[in-house]
């Protein structure tokens, strides 16, 4: 009885191996690869985190970025695209050219500590709260991974790694995209942090980007405010008007602002006032619609108060164009690799951030989810990707690096950006990406199929960047030689 009991278990342990899916020997090199130098990446990725450097003053984290990438054969052009902080690293000859994507900027005011309680570095300083420092560390692992086997012959074409400064603001990548920078891509790739493992086949929301500014005239506000014109009175009217608007728009659509300026003193009616407004929906038509009826209330609140008033473009981003094609390409090298194991002490700190932050004490996700269907309606979020994902067709995935329901932007990813849950999402991304390029450069048939799909998804429309005229608003302390 033992020897047959015995003998069924190892006929198990046999059908369960030999039921696993084989890694082919060029995707297992590739991984090697990662695993070989994880040590380096993470900490470059905890440098990138400690500086927490945000939009356009990226100086430190991008030269790490691209100083590691010249080290291992890139050649590197720095500052492209008028942006101290924005690079392309590229390798080899010929077709196919595909390109990798890494960003590598914080958020203002979310300093903390890689503690699952809410504890700042520094208070009011920046932090990682997106998980940047990952993402671009992640895709210049498999973008030098994937450099030995072109150096090696395995692999034949053109890569590219591009470092992509100021998501979080003006949309790096827009800058670029007018500059023509992806114009020649054959692909594209990019990841996101996330609380999931799955092949991104999501969309995201356009998003138009603005300041009002008004303009009054000052007067003493006791002794003879009717001599005064009050910027902030325009500004109020303005924000009313958004307010009543919310009711009368689609779902889809978002609308917020940020007072920047509503005058100085409390007894002097105010000159100057400044709102910055972000209007977002699924797409650029619909935000389109929104977009100008909000000038029109802006005109409004300057006509019932008498106030000048001016419009200041910051820029505007596309929806991201989905590629299921490659998404499910994606999906078979996530499958491959297999989900992500996390110790008890990785799960606790989880539970600890999701306790913190009034949410259920599930832990963290490693599973491979199921590629899903394409929703109709995004979730909230813009990503200036969009607009690189109209000019190319762009190959996107979502790896664990923080706890499930975790609110994003906030210190608790911050928390697990600078430990260990966050590098092993990292390297996983790492990995899947790589894995995908061995594909994309091997398989013709697959790069025609993708580009096909690419094209009927974007019809006749002809991308144009929605940006002001002149350079980025790169700040004046910041230069090339930082």
């Amino acid at each position: 009885m033992k020897l047959l009991t015995c003998t069924a278990l190892m006929l198990s342990l046999i059908i369960l191996v030999s039921a696993q899916p084989k890694i082919p020997k060029e995707k297992q090199a590739v991984i090697e690869s990662v695993d070989a130098r994880q040590e380096r990446l993470i900490e470059i990725s905890d440098q990138i985190w400690a500086l927490a450097e945000t939009a356009l003053e990226e100086m430190k984290s991008s030269r790490l970025l691209a100083d590691e990438a010249e080290r291992q054969g890139f050649t590197v052009e720095r500052g492209v695209a008028g942006m101290p902080s924005a690079f392309i690293a590229s390798y080899g000859s010929g077709k196919p050219v595909i390109g990798i994507l890494g960003e590598f900027d914080a958020l203002p005011g979310l300093s903390q500590k890689a503690s699952p309680d809410k504890e700042p570095l520094a208070e009011g300083r920046p932090g990682h709260g997106c998980g940047h420092n990952l993402f671009g560390t992640a895709s210049l692992g498999a973008a030098i991974a994937i450099l030995e086997q072109l150096r090696e012959g395995n692999l034949k074409g053109t890569l590219r790694f591009y470092g992509t400064p100021a998501e979080e603001t003006i949309g790096g990548k827009i800058y670029m995209a007018r500059e023509g920078l992806f114009d020649d891509l054959d692909i594209c790739l990019d990841w996101h942090p996330g609380a999931e493992m799955e092949a991104d086949a999501q969309s995201s929301q356009a998003m138009i980007d603005f300041r009002v500014f008004y303009e009054g005239k000052a007067a003493h506000a006791a002794a003879d405010p009717w001599n005064g014109i009050s910027a902030v009175d325009a500004l109020e009217l303005y924000t009313t008007g958004i307010n009543y608007l919310r009711e009368h728009v689609k779902p889809t659509v978002r609308i917020h602002y940020l007072i920047e300026k509503a005058g100085d003193v409390v007894n002097v009616v105010p000159e100057k006032a400044v709102i910055w407004t972000r209007v977002r929906d699924r797409d650029r038509e619909g935000m389109n619609l929104v977009y100008e009826r909000i000038l029109k209330i802006a005109e409004g609140a300057a006509l019932m108060t008498g106030a000048g008033y001016s419009i200041d473009l910051i820029s505007g981003w596309h929806e991201v164009l989905v590629n299921r094609t490659g998404a499910a390409v994606m999906q078979r090298n996530m499958e491959l690799l297999g989900p992500v194991a996390y110790t008890e002490e990785e799960m606790n700190f989880a539970r600890s951030i999701q306790k913190a932050t009034g949410k259920p004490e599930k832990g963290l996700d490693g599973a491979i989810h199921e590629l899903k269907e394409t929703r109709e309606d995004p979730s909230g979020g813009s990503t200036d990707v969009g607009d690189v994902s109209w000019i190319v067709p762009e190959i996107r995935l979502s790896a664990t690096t923080a706890p499930q329901g975790t609110p994003w932007h906030s210190w608790a990813v911050v928390a697990c950006g600078g430990m260990s849950i966050g590098h092993k999402g990292m390297v996983f991304a790492a990995k899947a990406l790589a894995m995908t390029m061995v594909d994309l450069y091997r398989d013709e048939d697959l790069r025609r199929k993708i580009r096909e799909e690419f094209l009927e998804r974007k019809g006749d429309y002809v991308y144009r960047a929605i940006l002001p005229e002149g350079p980025p608003p790169v700040p004046a302390s910041v230069g090339i030689s930082d």
